[in-house]
């Protein structure tokens, strides 16, 4: 399985939070699926943490290689996607993961309900 890590759940993951269901960390530990992260969600991350919202490694960049998840950039393509989507999420970051998620074959791994309103997979983290 190819999966996309929703960013409450990267964070999750990296912190070893309990809150993560035993469904999504079997999932992202599985040897045989490929765990991507997206650009966007370092985008948020790095926000969030100027503004002083958020807790999250200094050194994200590593901890993405030392997990040897693999990164996805955003591209036109994803952009693109956006206009396709139903509106049921105002998100920005959310959207692009999504669009990207649907674009790659990719299954999201979240928490948020409203990603059930979308033509997508879902692995409930």
């Amino acid at each position: 399985m190819h999966l996309l890590l929703d960013t409450h759940t990267l964070i999750w993951w990296l912190a070893k939070n309990s809150t993560l269901s035993n469904t999504a960390k079997d999932a992202v530990s599985n040897p045989d699926n490929i765990v991507f992260v997206s650009a966007a969600s370092a985008w948020e991350i790095a926000i969030k943490k100027s503004l002083g919202k958020l807790q999250a490694p200094d050194d994200l960049k590593q901890q993405l290689e030392k997990q040897r998840f693999t990164p996805l950039a955003i591209n036109i393509d994803h952009g693109l996607a956006i206009k396709q989507l139903p509106h049921h999420h105002k998100d920005p970051f959310d959207r692009i993961l999504i669009a990207q998620a649907i674009h790659e074959g990719l299954t999201i791994v979240s928490r948020d309900r409203i990603f059930k309103s979308y033509d997508v997979a879902i692995v409930n983290s």
